[in-house]
């Protein structure tokens, strides 16, 4: 742990850095607990100070969230970034993993919709009452 000379001003603490990334201070420590954050410098009295970049690494983070990209893929394409190559292909390959994913997906919500629909037009056409009372709904 590095820890600041008392001279120098802190440039972001945890409560700073969450707001402008848009997310918690918790948050910020569970990444670093993970590797997806550097550990940050300490000042004197222990807290954290982190710099502009941990800001652009959060918001690269939520980006990669919001694609579908878990925190183990998304810490792989930071580790190639900091050993000073470019992530872009291994990232293309993820994205178009993903879209196999999101094509299966798609298919199984197509075919549990079908179901539903089937058993939507069965209870239709049954009346509520014709249900035994052994039975608990005779619809599922």
């Amino acid at each position: 742990m590095k820890v600041k000379p008392a001279a120098e001003v802190p440039t972001m603490r945890i409560g700073e850095l969450a707001e402008q990334a848009r997310t918690r201070p918790s948050t910020v420590r569970y990444y670093e607990e993970r590797g997806l954050l550097r550990p940050p410098e300490r000042t004197p009295a222990g807290y954290r100070d982190y710099g502009d970049e941990t800001v652009q690494r959060l918001e690269f983070i939520d980006r990669a969230r919001a694609a579908g990209l878990t925190l183990a893929q998304t810490a792989e394409i930071l580790d190639i970034r900091d050993a000073g190559r470019s992530p872009c292909a291994h990232v293309q390959d993820l994205l178009d993993r993903r879209l196999v994913e999101i094509d299966e997906q798609l298919e199984q919500l197509r075919a549990l919709r079908g179901s539903i629909v089937e058993l939507r037009a069965q209870a239709a056409a049954t009346a509520s009452e014709a249900c035994i009372p052994e039975s608990i709904c005779r619809y599922l």
